[in-house]
């Protein structure tokens, strides 16, 4: 149920009963919807963070206050979502491709073995995968939101202009580019996000030996956490991601390599450079998942989604 607005890559949890009633796809929905609000009221922070990941602070070197007032100024309020609306668009896809890519390699995985329940380095491995699917199909729509997103006033008249633009002046290779660091970076976010996460469950249940469902409140607060720290663990790689995605945008920038990158960066802005625009990013946090969450409490109940009651054991979504 949390959208941060980043990759999830370990996708939930659901027992035969629940895919066979159509209950697996009235969650997802909820999920999706919920991203959906989430990220829309996040996006000027969102906005903000994919200008400083490509300009450094050459465009906005103020505070975030005059940074939004800088926004504001050169396209007007609405200037402030540029991007979203194909930030929200790869939602649907991305969490139907992921979640049956997921299945078919769970079931691949679990076809040797009796149990069909997977181990956490399983789940792991299957869900990098998956995600590492998802993001292959969807990766053309990463491009066009970064594009957009950094977009002049005029300079698009929507998201097919782009499309068009884009491969008019640098040909179909130009929509995966930046995806190597892309894919890299899903094995540090999976990874550590799965790890804290179970870490912290089961540091919750073992305090709390006599109760057996940590509640939803709980499992929010450890995914934040965990999602948080998966961020972190792989920052860099979005950053350099995101870099070669725009290259193409800035006029007279020379078209480095991943490798060139990192090594261009790291000489003239030192290692903090890597990090460059990570404040919004962990300022969004806090309101992306409370957002999501409540978004996802109202849509839950209007597609019939009883968590408390069917799902019991509730996992990260």
């Amino acid at each position: 149920m949390l959208d941060l607005g980043e990759q999830l890559s370990v996708p939930d949890e659901f027992s035969e009963e629940e895919k066979k009633s159509g209950y697996v796809w009235r969650q997802l929905m909820a999920g999706a919807l919920a991203g959906s609000v989430s990220r829309t009221g996040t996006a000027p922070l969102d906005r903000l963070k994919v200008f400083r990941q490509v300009h450094g602070l050459s465009v906005f070197s103020g505070n975030f206050v005059s940074s939004f007032q800088s926004m504001v100024k050169e396209g007007g309020w609405s200037s402030l979502w540029r991007g979203n609306g194909i930030n929200v668009l790869k939602i649907a896809p991305e969490t139907a491709i992921k979640f049956t890519a997921y299945e078919q390699i769970k079931c691949w995985m679990c076809s040797s073995k009796e149990t069909k329940k997977l181990r956490i380095h399983e789940r792991f491995l299957a869900g990098s995968l998956a995600g590492s699917v998802a993001q292959t199909v969807i990766y053309p729509l990463e491009v066009l939101k970064t594009r957009l997103t950094l977009r002049r006033t005029g300079q698009y008249s929507g998201i097919i202009d782009c499309a068009k633009q884009i491969l008019q002046r640098e040909g179909a290779a130009a929509f995966y580019k930046g995806y190597v660091p892309n894919i890299l970076g899903i094995v540090p976010y999976a990874g550590i996000d799965l790890a804290v996460y179970e870490s912290l469950k089961f540091a919750w249940l073992n305090r709390n030996s006599g109760v057996a469902d940590p509640g939803v409140m709980v499992l929010v607060g450890c995914g934040a956490i965990s999602s948080t720290c998966g961020q972190l663990a792989s920052y860099p790689l979005a950053l350099i991601r995101t870099r070669m995605q725009a290259q193409a945008s800035t006029i007279g920038t020379p078209k480095l390599s991943m490798l060139a990158l990192i090594h261009n960066i790291v000489s003239q802005e030192g290692v903090a450079g890597l990090y460059r625009g990570i404040s919004p990013n962990l300022l969004k946090v806090i309101p992306a998942v409370s957002v999501s969450y409540v978004a996802y409490e109202y849509t839950r109940i209007i597609l019939g989604v009883d968590v408390d009651g069917r799902r019991g054991g509730k996992s990260k979504g």
